[in-house]
């Protein structure tokens, strides 16, 4: 007597092939997935000096950037930018000391946003940190508060007026509880930034340094802005607020009285002469 397999046999062979299928479509998934997080956690560099370079129209330059976009450095270098439709030729006199440390990664703290750290041997004691955070029609930037130094001849790089001025002095940078937003249309800053430019000199003059000066910003309904001198020769003082997308200020600059003779050029480029002031308008 023979034992009959069933009365389907070709159901059975038709389920095989469908559950072999099945797997090799798992299999397919997971190489893909794999493929998709090992190029999002390990893209290069280079991406991000790409993607940085097009955002600033070349102002902002990444050069020899090694790492990953997550966890890289790169020499920070300034640009004119674009020249006659190409990108113009960057003065590499004008880069950063030593190079720029970056980390990139998520955070969670009431709500996602996305952490900048940066962080130079010439220039931070501690990394500068930004979180940008979406908000519903707009996004947000939040500052650390932080003090660091930057060199002002670093400015030169972006061509016009720096590469005139030619400025020799350490900027130093502190902010506290700096917060920009734009929503809906909207632009907000909240807290303080302050620069304190340190014993500035320029070409422009054969008097050095000038003096040093600082300069504040304030947010609030409307953001103001404030300049004036900590000491030196070249008095400079100075208020204005950002109206509708443009900043308005109005200051003025002297000499002092032993110096007149020697700054009276430069009082000449600063603005427009009033006797032994020049007032310095932008609007």
């Amino acid at each position: 007597m023979t034992l009959a397999r069933g009365p389907y046999p070709e159901l059975r062979s038709a389920r095989s092939s469908a559950a072999a299928a099945h797997s090799t479509r798992w299999a397919w998934l997971g190489v893909l997935t794999g493929l998709v997080v090992g190029l999002i956690t390990q893209a290069p560099a280079p991406w991000l000096a790409h993607g940085v370079a097009q955002l600033s129209h070349h102002r902002v330059l990444l050069n020899h950037a090694q790492g990953t976009v997550w966890n890289g450095s790169a020499h920070w270098v300034l640009s004119p930018g674009m020249h006659n439709g190409e990108p113009a030729a960057p003065n590499t006199q004008a880069a950063l000391p030593t190079p720029v440390r970056w980390r990139l990664h998520p955070q969670w703290h009431a709500g996602i946003s996305l952490v900048l750290e940066l962080s130079a041997e010439c220039c931070t004691t501690e990394p500068l940190e930004l979180a940008l955070s979406p908000l519903w029609g707009g996004v947000r930037v939040d500052v650390n508060d932080q003090h660091s130094q930057w060199p002002a001849q670093w400015l030169v790089g972006l061509g016009a007026p720096w590469n005139t001025i030619q400025p020799q002095a350490q900027v130093q940078l502190r902010t506290q509880g700096l917060r920009w937003q734009t929503q809906a249309g909207q632009e907000q800053l909240q807290g303080l930034g302050e620069l304190q430019v340190q014993q500035l000199s320029t070409r422009l003059s054969t008097l050095r340094p000038l003096g040093s000066y600082r300069i504040q910003v304030r947010g609030g309904d409307t953001m103001a802005i404030t300049l004036d001198t900590l000491e030196g020769s070249l008095q400079l003082q100075g208020s204005g607020q950002w109206v509708n997308h443009r900043l308005r200020f109005q200051g003025e600059a002297s000499a002092a009285p032993e110096f007149e003779a020697a700054l009276s050029n430069l009082l000449n480029i600063l603005g427009q002469r009033r006797g032994n002031k020049s007032i310095m308008e932008l609007s």
